[in-house]
């Protein structure tokens, strides 16, 4: 039998204090650098050791230390500040504006501050980074499991929620930001650790940072979006490397979501060989049946999301082996992993699902993965 691994995409909940603190940093207030260390540390060591215990097989840090899985970077990099500029929103939830109102109001008053790049981007902070890899070093300690992943952005994610003010060219700014985060992604990987790409540009971008551009327009711009991935990624073998597909992790009607289909060529030809993708939540898992159409590369990995991140229906184990089934009729056990359609905690504090709920949506991950190994 082939085991079918178990992961998920990222982010978890995390505790009221880790959340008081990461926000007070993210405003400039005095923090108390020891107790925040302590905090940061005590989650993520709580947050893998219940990784574990749900029977997650490739766990994470469940990025404790960030306010967000992409504007985290202005603490990291020069060239960013804090600014006020108008938000593009999702055109689905524009389409619809008393619901977009009703979700606005749900953030519990929490107010994401937007990084704006006015000035040269460098990697300027490494000593964060080092913080985070210790970290969860710490936490793996004495745990058997079958690997580890640390979260980063693409470039692209970071051009779409950090508007440009300084290079006044996209492929320009694209670039700059790949050269940098080029140092992170490298620094994850050396740690010994894998390195998983966000990269919702590839997807959601077609609804937010290119809400007025055609289909093809928008091909052409993820084309320039991976060939900035795969700069950052030229020193980094691809099968350390794990890339995170996505819609936008909110409930809502996503019916203006670009099609798998029309991306999907060109998320298979970024060089990370393991993808990560929604395959659970009720606008995309039809489209198990488009990757079955799809010439997929020999050393790609898939890793469908089974668990649907937005609501708080706890899957049955039998209808994640039935998804997961799908895929190993693709591509065979040995290139399936059981995942979830995105994290559960994206911005610290605001999470579509209880944090008790989330751990039990991990434990029938497990269990569903279990079944359909069995059925292998």
């Amino acid at each position: 039998m082939t085991r079918i691994l178990t992961t998920h995409v990222g982010s978890l909940p995390r505790p009221q204090d880790v959340v008081d603190l990461v926000f007070a940093e993210d405003r400039g207030e005095p923090v108390d650098r020891e107790a925040y260390d302590r905090a940061v540390a005590a989650a993520v060591a709580d947050r893998v050791a219940r990784q574990v215990e749900c029977g997650v097989d490739v766990v994470s840090d469940g990025e404790m230390s960030k306010v967000g899985y992409a504007t985290y970077i202005r603490h990291r990099l020069s060239g960013f500040e804090i600014g006020d500029v108008p938000r593009a929103t999702p055109a689905d939830l524009d389409a619809f504006p008393g619901f977009r109102d009703r979700q606005a109001q749900s953030s519990k008053g929490y107010r994401y501050l937007r990084p704006i790049c006015r000035g040269p981007i460098r990697y300027e902070h490494p000593e964060l980074l080092e913080r985070d890899l210790a970290d969860l070093r710490a936490a793996l300690e004495g745990r058997e499991v079958a690997g580890a992943f640390m979260n980063a952005p693409s470039p692209g994610i970071v051009a779409l929620f950090c508007p440009d003010e300084h290079y006044g060219d996209l492929d320009a700014y694209l670039d700059a930001i790949a050269d940098a985060m080029k140092v992170e992604y490298e620094a994850i990987v050396d740690a010994g650790l894998l390195l998983q790409i966000d990269a919702p540009d590839l997807a959601m971008g077609r609804h937010i940072m290119y809400r007025d551009a055609s289909d093809a327009e928008f091909v052409e711009a993820a084309e320039r979006h991976v060939a900035a991935i795969d700069r950052a990624l030229a020193d980094v073998p691809a099968d350390r490397v794990r890339m995170h597909l996505c819609w936008g992790n909110y409930e809502g009607p996503h019916h203006l979501d670009v099609p798998l289909e029309t991306i999907a060529d060109v998320v298979l030809s970024a060089k990370p060989s393991t993808l990560l993708f929604e395959a659970a939540n009720p606008r995309h898992e039809h489209e198990w049946a488009v990757w079955r159409r799809l010439r997929i590369p020999d050393d790609k990995v898939l890793v469908p999301g089974v668990i649907d991140t937005t609501c708080n229906y706890i899957e049955h184990p039998e209808l994640v082996a039935q998804r997961l089934g799908r895929f190993v009729e693709i591509v065979g056990p040995e290139r399936v992993q059981a995942g979830t359609d995105c994290g559960f905690s994206t911005w610290a504090g605001f999470a579509g699902v209880d944090p008790d709920i989330c751990w039990e949506k991990l434990r029938t991950l497990a269990q569903g993965a279990e079944l359909a190994s069995q059925r292998a």
